[in-house]
């Protein structure tokens, strides 16, 4: 870390790789330190396909929010492994379709927080930034900070982009997701995206390689696996598909799935079918 680089928030170590500041790197944002410029240029000498598999993950974010907002009528959004701030973040596009809608965002890395809620200093009361983990999904759900921004009585979309795939099967992903769709309302949604290990199973695997030297381990997983994170859940069409073809913009930038390796879809919580 060279003598003009910003002191790092508390808690925040420079020296170990995190998760959300190689996603930064990726997208040639400028928030991260030495230690991720190294493990990600590595990983980009090795795996090119990350810096498009980046961007065409942000880009399925913004259609996602877009949909939600202007075709779904969603006006709260809980976004779950928020990362660093970029640019279009999920507020900002939702309130471009919906103005006043609220988003809470949520990481468990403390450097998000901080940039975050400089960020957003001067919008309280549409926006909230909680420092939680997805490992613990009540904690998420109750934390004073989201219950101040959402209510969860009435319809609110949870995103979980590109963050799933950093819990290990001893995480119990499945059982977290579980546990979020049942503290949401009939009419909720949950979006995901997910890194898929099928494309190319021996750049994922030098990818977990790498992570499991970073903040965060990382467990690429199969379609099916993916395509099981929407249990209980109505898929709202084209369902899970590779991101860069869900609702795909044709004036936007695309990038085929062999460069862009991951599944996203979103899915509707409908309510019970009333028994005969």
């Amino acid at each position: 870390m060279s003598d003009h680089t910003p002191a790092p928030p508390t808690g925040v170590d420079p020296h170990t790789p995190s998760a959300a500041r190689l996603y930064d790197f990726y997208l040639g944002g400028k928030d991260n330190y030495a230690a991720d410029r190294d493990a990600g240029t590595e990983l980009l000498e090795r795996i090119p396909e990350l810096h498009s598999t980046a961007h065409a993950n942000r880009y399925f974010l913004r259609r996602v929010v877009r949909y939600l907002a202007a075709e779904a009528g969603v006006r709260q959004f809980l976004d779950i492994g928020s990362g660093l701030p970029t640019q279009d973040n999920v507020h900002q596009v939702a309130q471009r379709h919906a103005p006043g809608a609220r988003v809470a965002y949520v990481d468990n890395d403390p450097i998000v927080p901080a940039h975050a809620r400089a960020l957003l200093a001067g919008d309280p009361a549409t926006t909230a930034v909680a420092e939680a983990d997805l490992r613990d999904p009540a904690g998420i759900l109750d934390h004073p900070e989201i219950r101040r921004m959402i209510d969860f009585t009435r319809p609110v979309a949870v995103l979980m982009i590109a963050v799933l795939h950093f819990l290990t099967d001893d995480d119990h992903p499945y059982e977290v997701v579980a546990a979020l769709r049942d503290g949401l309302c009939p009419g909720s949604y949950i979006a995901v995206s997910h890194l898929e290990n099928e494309t190319s199973p021996e750049r994922v695997a030098f990818m977990e390689q790498v992570y499991a030297r970073s903040s965060a381990t990382l467990q690429g997983r199969s379609h099916a696996e993916i395509r099981r994170f929407f249990t209980g859940l109505e898929a709202v069409e084209p369902g899970v598909v590779p991101i860069s073809e869900w609702r795909r913009d044709p004036d936007k930038p695309y990038w085929p799935p062999e460069q862009a390796w991951g599944d996203g879809g979103l899915g509707r919580l409908t309510p019970p079918t009333p028994k005969s």
